[in-house]
């Protein structure tokens, strides 16, 4: 008997996750990440995994290990690179090595991987050109110009006396669930010959005097291996945070700065660059203020000249990010579009933009070699990623039908749903259409209608629109709970003008809108209105606590990863500047935060309520819910807090995501639906 992965949360823990695509420079191989459980079942592992680009063969796996690869990459020929904490077979010592990646080697023949370089303090990301056997890596590295020896003997020295301290001298000082610093992120960069087995990558740093410029960047390398491409963050004289793209020539270290601003009204991230080395797409922001949000576009660069201009696909689609298609001649657009997340293409000579797939939400392009066609991982909200590859048509209806794919062979392929996602549409307030996807279990029905469980998606910019690990509504309908996502005010994929009806004003029309497609959600007779509940995460959890303090109609509120306070968050998050460009300063805007922030409402909450935070979340630092589980149970609200010690802003190992559904489900079973309550067992 086939169990039905989608059973139990430990059943949905097994399933593997399949991550982003690597294409070789011939085109003849295709390789993704995997993610699965190890052995006990307490952590997740990956692999790399060989596909098929035609889409014949099965899934081949390349590498085992207990402590697994990631962050491959092709050389020229078709050897693979992939970092690693895996023990080095052949150590230059016999000294005690620390569990720090480093990158190795496997040839594209087949056979076992080496070593080919590593840093003491761990080599963090890999860039190759598909030309060149220049290789560009990204290290932790001791701060400042140093010697390869003195950056040695700083990590020995922290490690060997247990130093942890951080002197910060400038913001940020954290980044999601990191301290940033002492060590900096740098660029390094070495040429090798990969059919020698002996041979190891010597490494050159590129930005000795990197400092935090590196610490979220992502290099990408120009074909011919001479240019890295970087997003670099600077500090203005006027005091904001921003970022600008960055070239630096591979021979000699220079750098010049391709995009950016004096003011930091502009930031520039996720570059990609032209297979000629010529141009150069970026993600360009204008920077929002208290009445505007942030305007997102593509901006592309000549290289030669620094001059740059906008690509645009539209007031609808929000542009996430960028790649150039086989020839140059066009960019390939990952978007946000209406519940769904189409790739657009653009044409450089025109202008002109496209349409490239349907239905569903498409993720990270590889374009194939023969400029006919390309890759992408293709999931819906409730199939996981699958890998595809589609002809590159001007139409989108040539690629919504998925008997236009080929859908390659990968691990964690599971059956389709039993019941399709369903969309609920809405009229709010202000006449603005509202929509919503609506996931049933199997046997909803007017005999037998499901008790309903609206979530709110995080962002707040953002948007329901593909499959989530961590939030998913086939789990719950599998265990009887029809799921609603709806897209409010401040949702991406409706046009600028929906992002401004919730800025500055978050419990404003983005609350409106979620009462408002959820009555006409309820009016379905497969719909219980009497067992209902509320859910969200992040924004989600924001907003799961305004719901608390503005309505009594839902039985039970799950608040994951919130916010309670707005003029405590502002000051702790990781990033206090970027939210107070829409909020401004507490000190200075004091009535908008008392009006939009949630613990002014406190009084007014008498729902039981399950909150749930990581302690290494710096997002929304866990002092939010403390706060607000204090404010509670002094005023004897029924509640219960489920902290995670090791977890971030997302609960991300199995045995804790197991718990949480766990908990979740035991919550809203006894609040919804009256059922006694189930401790989990690992609680």
């Amino acid at each position: 008997m086939t169990v039905d992965p989608f059973a139990s949360p430990t059943t949905f823990a097994a399933i593997p996750r399949l991550g982003g695509l690597i294409l070789s420079p011939a085109g003849d191989r295709l390789v993704a990440a995997v993610s699965e459980l190890d052995d006990d079942g307490g952590t997740f592992v990956s692999s790399l995994w060989s596909l098929d680009p035609q889409g014949q063969a099965p899934a081949r796996r390349l590498t085992r290990s207990s402590q697994g690869e990631s962050d491959a990459a092709f050389l020229p020929d078709g050897s693979l690179l992939f970092t690693s904490t895996r023990p080095d077979p052949k150590p230059a010592s016999s000294s005690e090595k620390p569990d720090v990646a480093a990158l190795w080697l496997l040839p594209a023949g087949g056979g076992d991987p080496w070593v080919v370089a590593s840093r003491s303090g761990g080599i963090t990301g890999i860039a190759t050109g598909r030309d060149s056997s220049t290789c560009v890596v990204t290290a932790l590295s001791a701060p400042g110009s140093v010697t390869d020896d003195e950056d040695k003997e700083w990590w020995s020295t922290r490690r060997k006396h247990k130093v942890s301290a951080i002197l910060h001298d400038s913001l940020p000082i954290r980044h999601w669930d990191h301290h940033l610093g002492p060590s900096e992120v740098h660029v390094f960069a070495g040429t090798f010959d990969p059919t020698d087995p002996d041979a190891s990558l010597v490494l050159r740093d590129l930005t000795p005097d990197a400092g935090p410029a590196l610490h979220d960047s992502h290099p990408v390398l120009s074909t011919d291996g001479s240019t890295v491409v970087v997003d670099w963050m600077v500090r203005l004289a006027a005091g904001p945070l921003t970022t600008n793209v960055v070239a630096i020539d591979v021979a000699t270290g220079q750098r010049r700065t391709l995009a950016g601003t004096e003011d930091g009204s502009f930031m520039y991230t996720s570059p990609a660059i032209s297979p000629d080395g010529t141009q150069v797409v970026a993600v360009r922001e204008a920077r929002s203020t208290e009445s505007k949000p942030w305007v997102i576009d593509l901006w592309l660069i000549d290289v030669a000249t620094g001059e740059g201009r906008p690509l645009n696909v539209g007031d609808r689609p929000w542009v996430n990010r960028a790649t150039f298609n086989a020839d140059g001649t066009a960019v390939l657009v990952e978007t946000d579009l209406g519940g769904h997340a189409p790739l657009w293409g653009i044409d450089l000579a025109t202008g002109e933009g496209h349409q490239l797939t349907g239905a569903g939400a498409w993720a990270s392009p590889v374009p194939h070699p023969d400029g006919h066609s390309a890759f992408a991982l293709h999931s819906t909200i409730d199939e996981p990623p699958r890998p595809v590859r589609f002809e590159l048509a001007t139409d989108a209806a040539a690629v919504a039908d998925s008997a236009a794919w080929t859908v390659i062979d990968a691990p964690g392929a599971v059956a389709p749903p039993p019941r399709p996602p369903e969309e609920v549409t809405a009229t709010a307030a202000d006449g603005t259409p509202l929509r919503a996807w609506l996931v049933l279990p199997e046997d909803a029905s007017p005999e037998k209608p499901a008790p309903l469980v609206l979530w709110v998606h995080g962002g707040p910019v953002s948007s329901w629109n593909g499959w989530s690990w961590r939030w998913n509504p086939r789990l719950m309908a599998a265990n009887g709970w029809a799921i609603l996502l709806p897209d409010p005010a401040l949702s991406t994929g409706y046009g600028d003008s929906m992002v401004q009806r919730g800025w500055n004003q978050w419990g404003g029309s983005p609350f409106d809108d979620l009462m408002a497609i959820t009555d006409v959600a309820l009016t379905r007779p497969d719909l219980d209105p009497t067992r209902t509940a509320a859910m969200g995460g992040s924004y989600g959890g924001y907003m799961a606590n305004w719901i608390a303090g503005h309505t009594e109609r839902f039985k039970a509120i799950v608040s994951h990863a919130s916010i309670w306070s707005l003029e405590q968050f502002v000051g702790t998050t990781d990033w206090p500047e970027l939210w107070a460009d829409e909020w401004g300063w507490p000190e200075a805007n004091p009535e908008s935060y008392r009006a939009w922030s949630p613990d002014a409402s406190v009084d007014a909450i008498s729902t039981p309520m399950l909150l749930i935070h990581g302690e290494r979340d710096y997002r929304c630092p866990v002092g939010e819910s403390v706060r607000l589980w204090t404010d509670l149970t002094r005023r004897a609200v029924d509640a219960r807090f489920l902290w995670f010690g090791d977890e971030n802003h997302w609960i991300l190992q199995p045995g804790d995501s197991v718990v949480w559904y766990e908990t979740v489900l035991a919550f809203l079973d006894q609040h919804v639906l009256g059922e006694p309550w189930r401790q989990p067992a690992s609680l």
